[in-house]
């Protein structure tokens, strides 16, 4: 496997995970809008590049780890884009929480210019990826899946195929997003009733979270809502807020009935508009539901 590759979008995730491929003796070329962020990896390690283009030019492989389908579609189809440079056996390795349609859009422009596209969106917040504890969903060709692994195995604690459908593991990332934010609310629900009755609201939390409810998301984000303590951010709630339209508008191009997506998203609209947009998002629901309740 080559030790060279093009890696785009150093965010709270993409520098932890290009930090570890760095540990795993992986050679970056590095693109990133704001260049300093650039100066946080080991130097004899990377390469600080201009433009999209020049981090996927030669390698066999580029990452991205950017933050919706306009960027993910510029960095790639751009006039500085990946698809300028990246060799004809390369393979895209896109990270990103995109929606199915844009993934489908982009690995055909992958295929007309002769290169491959694998989707591979992950669960885990910044934490998780510093310590290699991501888990990573991969759909795509074959042939690009088998270069992608041994890379994304340096990045997670699993990886799950969902097949050779470009955009299949999309589909399982907003759903499993969907799934969080519906907790979220849920949680948030629950302990501020217990708090509003007089209970005393982590020690509701604690018993569901080691017991009926005895999973991670429960466990840690449940301590965060039942203790109103939603520092650091790990995803903002302008980001849920995405997530949240990406679901609605999935759900409604399948004509899947998801009445719940409208109340999630309906509560992160309210989040943002009340200026809370680089709040985790967490404490963007969490913070809605408190407020309603009068506390």
């Amino acid at each position: 496997m080559e030790k060279k590759i093009g890696f785009i979008g150093l965010g709270s995730m993409g520098l932890n995970m290009a930090k570890n491929l760095v540990e795993q003796g992986y050679y970056l070329q590095v693109y990133n809008r704001t260049a300093s962020k650039v100066d946080a990896l080991e130097q004899n390690s990377v390469t600080k590049c201009k433009t999209p283009a020049e981090a996927a030019e030669g390698v066999q492989a580029v990452i991205t780890m950017l933050a919706d389908d306009e960027a993910v579609t510029e960095i790639v189809t751009g006039d500085d884009g990946v698809l300028k440079t990246l060799r004809k056996d390369g393979v895209h390795i896109s990270m990103s929480t995109i929606s199915p349609e844009v993934a489908a859009e982009l690995a055909e422009k992958h295929a007309v210019a002769g290169s491959r596209y694998v989707a591979s969106p992950v669960f885990g917040r910044p934490e998780a990826a510093a310590a290699k504890k991501l888990w990573i969903c991969i759909s795509g060709s074959q042939q690009a899946k088998d270069i992608a692994r041994p890379i994304l195995e340096c990045l997670g604690q699993g990886i799950y195929d969902f097949g050779e459908k470009a955009n299949g593991a999309n589909i399982v990332k907003i759903a499993g997003n969907f799934m969080i934010m519906a907790s979220l609310e849920m949680m948030a629900e629950a302990y501020t009733m217990a708090e509003k009755n007089g209970l005393d609201r982590l020690k509701v939390a604690e018993f569901f979270g080691s017991t009926l409810f005895s999973a991670p998301i429960f466990q840690n984000y449940g301590k965060t809502i039942a203790n109103k303590q939603y520092k650091p951010v790990g995803f903002t709630a302008k980001l849920g807020l995405k997530d949240a339209r990406l679901a609605f508008k999935l759900s409604q191009q399948s004509e899947t009935p998801m009445p719940f997506v409208s109340t999630i998203h309906g509560r992160l609209l309210s989040a943002v508009a009340k200026g809370w947009s680089e709040t985790d998002w967490a404490e963007g629901i969490s913070r809605g539901v408190t407020e309603d309740a009068g506390l």
